[in-house]
């Protein structure tokens, strides 16, 4: 998935350039809130805090953001008590969606969602009508540094399901879901690893391009900016010279 991996890379570049951090850390922090509601304040006997608190000091979050997310979690603070959804959804081009939603009202969201896919030229679908196209899998990325056998023999060491190159000099490293932050930590200190993270990853995947590949990427982008949606996953796969195609279009 080279030209999906190339967008990644053209919205790690945005945030970086700050033109989207404050929507990241809206993100982050309701993660954080959730994490710690769900599981309790502690981030060494609670996975997904771990996880959330790791992703948010990667994205240079000030950790009394952190430390606040986090009390207003486990109730110390006040908070807005969010609800955890999946939606589901079809875009331009059979293309699947898979949503991860944290709202204060799902009413609004579902219908928010709901236009986002309507105007994008795609519609939402019945509760696992698409997830099914997809594994719930942990990730966990490596940055550059270490060589493709040493990334393999230690990750596989540690209990890992495979590991594959991001298309950038790193590599992400596949779990289970129950094996995730047992694998992270034990990669951590013996290769550069980034934030573990649950994520929906396709079985297969549908290659769209021209006019069709960039009303999915703006439907994608769509998505993201909306804050109630946490994450998007897709099945979408676009050639390198198609991306770079559209990137000359869009500057």
């Amino acid at each position: 998935m080279s030209g999906h991996n190339r967008w990644t890379k053209i919205k790690r570049k945005k945030e970086a350039m700050g033109a989207s951090k404050g929507a990241l850390f809206t993100k982050l922090i309701r993660e954080v809130t959730v994490a710690a509601r769900s599981g309790g304040g502690d981030p060494d006997h609670n996975a997904r805090l771990r996880s959330a608190v790791l992703a948010a000091r990667e994205a240079n979050m000030p950790a009394d953001n952190i430390t606040r997310a986090i009390k207003k979690g486990t109730g110390e603070l006040e908070g807005v008590n969010y609800e955890e959804l999946t939606y589901e959804g079809y875009g331009p081009g059979g293309v699947a969606f898979v949503l991860e939603i944290l709202t204060d009202n799902k009413n609004r969201t579902a219908g928010d969602v709901r236009a986002i896919f309507t105007k994008g030229g795609g519609s939402m679908a019945a509760s696992g009508a698409v997830a099914f196209q997809f594994d719930h899998k942990g990730v966990i990325p490596v940055k550059k540094g270490a060589s493709e056998d040493e990334v393999m023999e230690l990750a596989l060491e540690a209990g890992a399901e495979d590991v594959l190159s991001d298309g950038d000099g790193g590599f992400e490293v596949r779990t289970d879901t129950g094996s995730l932050m047992q694998v992270h930590k034990a990669l951590e200190g013996k290769l550069p690893v980034g934030a573990p993270k649950m994520a929906y990853l396709p079985k297969s995947t549908v290659q769209v391009s021209g006019d069709t590949a960039e009303k999915v990427l703006r439907l994608v982008e769509n998505l993201e900016e909306n804050d109630d949606v946490q994450h998007v996953y897709t099945n979408f796969e676009i050639s390198d010279e198609e991306m770079a195609a559209i990137e000359s279009r869009v500057q």
